[in-house]
């Protein structure tokens, strides 16, 4: 009986170990692939110059649509827009409520395709929602 109950507490220390040990690695792992996925959104959002047309045209509802298609369920955003200033453009919030323990910043150098060529830094936030 004695043996069979150390048996356990061997098991479950092991278990317990094991998780702590390889938390870090899954966390480290996280936030390379929310930077890839970020860096991904951004450059197909803008593939044909459709980024920099919304920001042209401060149609933040578009931009926000547009990430919510192409962010996998499970992926919390916040997006500020900034002119060459570094002036916050974007006056309406463009996020589904960005929760997550670890929160990832990903910035993406944009311009606008009209006859005044305009630059612009998209600022994208992202997190797991676990």
């Amino acid at each position: 009986m004695i043996e069979a109950f150390l048996a356990v507490l061997v098991i479950l220390s092991a278990s317990v170990f094991s998780i702590t040990l390889y938390y870090p690695t899954a966390s480290s792992d996280d936030e390379k692939m929310l930077k890839t996925l970020g860096m991904q959104v951004l450059m197909e959002l803008d593939n044909n110059g459709a980024l920099g047309n919304f920001i042209d045209e401060s149609n933040w509802t578009a931009v926000r649509e547009s990430l919510e298609i192409l962010l996998p369920i499970g992926v919390s955003y916040n997006v500020t827009v900034y002119d060459e200033a570094m002036n916050q453009i974007n006056n309406s919030t463009m996020s589904n409520g960005l929760k997550g323990q670890k929160i990832v910043s990903v910035e993406y150098l944009c311009a606008s395709q009209s006859s005044e060529v305009r630059f612009y830094l998209v600022r994208l936030q992202l997190a797991l929602v676990r």
